[in-house]
């Protein structure tokens, strides 16, 4: 069972580890990243964030797809973390099982608009999360379990 998907441009740390997977009473964190699952540097990185008893799984964005697909994540109570943005439109897209996702912390970069405290936008990245959004899926703007709601649309329209 997916419990939610995280946007989150450091993907586990601290409070994702901690605060969020507490909070979602999540017993494995699925990291969907097609950069991270070659990685080895970085996932043992992030291992070392893993709460204990919480399984750490990493996949590229189609194994995950795959993965979820196929009902292997069903015996799970599953906290999934993208990197960004087009990461987590690409898993919505092909997985309706996904039907919210945190926007949490996306980095300030080149050409983006701040929309909340750490949360940093493209114009492509903002009409990709309309889309979903229009589709039904819940974004919520938030970068702690214990913050507001915030609806992602009510900050763009």
């Amino acid at each position: 069972m997916i419990k939610m998907t995280r946007i989150d441009y450091r993907l586990l740390h601290g409070q994702v580890a901690f605060a969020w997977t507490n909070n979602l009473s999540a017993d494995a964190i699925l990291i969907a990243n097609d950069q991270v699952v070659n990685d080895s540097f970085r996932k043992q990185t992030l291992n070392l964030a893993k709460p204990n008893g919480v399984k750490l799984i990493f996949k590229s964005i189609e194994d995950s797809v795959a993965a979820i697909e196929s009902g292997v994540t069903d015996k799970y109570k599953v906290f999934i973390i993208v990197e960004n943005v087009n990461d987590a439109y690409r898993l919505a897209k092909k997985c309706p099982a996904i039907n919210k996702i945190n926007l949490g912390l996306s980095a300030k970069r080149e050409n983006t608009t701040n929309l909340a405290k750490a949360v940093y936008v493209t114009d492509e990245e903002s009409s990709q999360l309309k889309e979903l959004a229009q589709n039904g899926v819940e974004i919520l703007v938030k970068q702690a379990p214990n913050d507001a709601n915030v609806d992602f649309l009510s900050l763009v329209e």
